[in-house]
């Protein structure tokens, strides 16, 4: 007589992850999967009220200062011709950039950190922004340098550049990475290889460019929404109407990853696709804010950290790491505008300013866990 493991007579609704000390059982669910739960929406919420009040603030700095409450009176509808035209056709732009590019990192890092269970994992730091700079830089060098190559650069363009360099390098690391699955140590690691070997290919490109041109790619390097506009406010517009809605339907895959292999197997996750679709979202919204804004540092790691702290959830919420994401990139923008008075610094600068200790206080703890 045979015997049915009583784990195979479960149902999806009855299985249950094993229990981490020190936190509450955990339910596998749709209804809890961590995206509708109240505090999340809170969190979510609050972080779009936040950023909404940092563009307006944002905004209304410059040369011809406009108070907040005017800010919004234009952004709701009303203003006047001269106000509307300074909000909408020149400084809106820029911080709805900043803010939609903010939101891509911030669900980017929230994906990857979920998928390799480990809150270091960021594009940036596993090498796909890496990916995306080595191929802007390498456009903006060749064309400075050779003018056959300058009518390549007005044609495709530095942001289509960095977009395909970003995919490129994704595939590499996927391909690297792969041993009949995806281990997250192992992505992480090869993934901080592969940036150090593009990392040394921007360096030599820095040292062979000419001044203008160097001068021109650190800035990008470094993450800069200076002179956006409308024409960088679509592409990454389109890749959130897509990406996240695609994200949101994996929310439940993503949930079901968490608590190993096995018990996703025996929800019926088809482990390695789920990995894969979910890494090409992931992949697909930090090339695109790359290709936007630069690599801005340090938002895609720290913004899914500071989500989960306030929602209090095992893993990265999506929707409160997109506004969290988004807020910290306007934040930032609007210290780098204002805080040195007519020096403007790119956003980038900033967000590695506030990202770094951040990231010694992950690896701190981190080592702390370890030990114990």
């Amino acid at each position: 007589m045979t015997t049915t493991p009583v784990s195979s007579t479960l149902t999806s609704s009855q299985a249950m992850p094993p229990r981490v000390p020190g936190r509450p059982p955990l339910r596998i669910g749709r209804r809890c999967s961590g995206v509708w739960r109240p505090r999340s929406m809170l969190v979510a919420a609050l972080g779009l009220t936040a950023t909404v009040l940092a563009m307006a603030v944002n905004i209304g700095r410059g040369e011809y200062p406009i108070s907040v409450l005017e800010v919004l009176g234009v952004l709701v509808g009303g203003g006047e011709e001269t106000g509307r035209f300074i909000v909408l056709e020149l400084r809106l732009p820029r911080s709805l950039t900043g803010a939609l590019v903010g939101a891509a990192f911030g669900i980017s890092g929230a994906i990857t950190q979920a998928i390799t269970r480990n809150a270091l994992a960021s594009p940036d730091i596993i090498g796909i922004n890496a990916g995306a700079s080595a191929a802007a830089v390498t456009v903006i060098v060749l064309g400075g340098t050779y003018g056959a190559v300058s009518g390549f650069v007005s044609v495709v363009g530095v942001p289509v550049a960095a977009l395909g360099g970003g995919l490129l390098t994704a595939t590499l690391i996927y391909l690297l990475a792969y041993r009949k699955g995806i281990e997250g140590y192992r992505l992480v690691l090869i993934g901080i290889g592969v940036q150090a070997v593009l990392m040394s290919l921007v360096s030599w490109l820095l040292i062979v460019a000419s001044v203008t041109d160097a001068t021109r790619a650190v800035v990008w390097l470094n993450g800069s929404l200076n002179a956006r506009g409308w024409e960088h406010v679509v592409p990454v517009s389109l890749a959130l109407l897509v990406l996240v809605p695609a994200a949101l339907l994996l929310v439940f895959v993503l949930g079901a990853l968490q608590f190993g292999d096995d018990t996703a197997l025996g929800l019926g996750v088809r482990i390695n696709g789920a990995r894969t679709a979910l890494l090409l979202v992931a992949v697909g919204l930090a090339s695109v804010a790359v290709a936007s804004a630069g690599p801005i540092s340090f938002v895609a790691l720290v913004a899914p950290q500071l989500a989960v702290r306030l929602v209090g959830a095992s893993r990265p919420p999506l929707l409160a790491s997109a506004t969290v994401g988004a807020a910290l990139t306007v934040t930032a923008d609007l210290i780098a505008r204002t805080a040195f008075g007519a020096t403007e610094l790119p956003v980038g600068i900033v967000t590695a300013v506030l990202g770094a200790p951040f990231l010694l206080y992950l690896l701190a703890r981190r080592n702390r866990e370890v030990r114990v």
